[in-house]
């Protein structure tokens, strides 16, 4: 009769112990994945930011009679595509951060080409309301760049959590997937061609 007693002792504190354990680790990862949800809202607010902006800055680009129509639609139509990709925090999955990704790399494509076309315009680099436009979307940028870094050191944080020993188990059993980063857009780790 004692081995028994011992037997379930050691049952009850075994149990104990995988309760704790499943507990602990599963309440981390729900933390983690609403960490990261949090700054996935950040990155999507900082490119809500841009994508505000650009309105204003075309029909401020727009007052050029003779600018040139083709970069504005351009920029016109990959802010829409842009703004149309939505992303939900709790799928952010590689696939769909590519996608989201490549969609602000076009608008991103855009603008600077807007830009560049922007200098061939005197009146417009003299234009008090296009220099500050111009000013908040440099701001807006180095805020999306700071976001998406810091949403990348957060998914970094929430990955390695979930592949842990013995972690990992317990992710697979309760649907806790891998997030996805924020990559470099192809073509930029080469540097711009200058010519004069």
């Amino acid at each position: 009769m004692k081995k028994g007693v011992i037997a379930l002792i050691v049952l009850g504190l075994l149990a104990v112990i995988l309760y704790m354990l499943f507990r602990g680790s599963y309440n981390g990862m729900v933390e983690k994945q609403e960490t990261t949800a949090a700054q996935w809202a950040n990155v999507e607010t900082s490119y809500q930011r841009r994508a505000d902006l650009i309105p204003n800055l075309v029909n401020t680009v727009k007052g050029a009679a003779d600018f040139e129509r083709s970069t504005l639609t351009e920029v016109i139509e990959a802010r829409s595509q842009a703004t149309s990709i939505n992303v939900n925090a709790n799928e952010l999955n590689p696939e769909q951060l590519q996608k989201f990704q490549a969609a602000q790399d076009k608008l991103s494509g855009a603008l600077s080409r807007l830009l560049v076309t922007v200098e061939r315009y005197p009146e417009l680099k003299a234009n008090q309301n296009f220099l500050a436009l111009q000013s908040q979307l440099e701001g807006t940028e180095n805020r999306i760049s700071v976001e998406r870094r810091r949403f990348n050191e957060v998914v970094r944080d929430y990955n390695t959590f979930i592949k842990q020993f013995p972690r990992f188990i317990i992710a697979n059993l309760a649907g806790f997937d891998e997030k996805g980063y924020f990559t470099s857009a192809p073509g930029t780790e080469n540097a711009p061609e200058v010519s004069f």
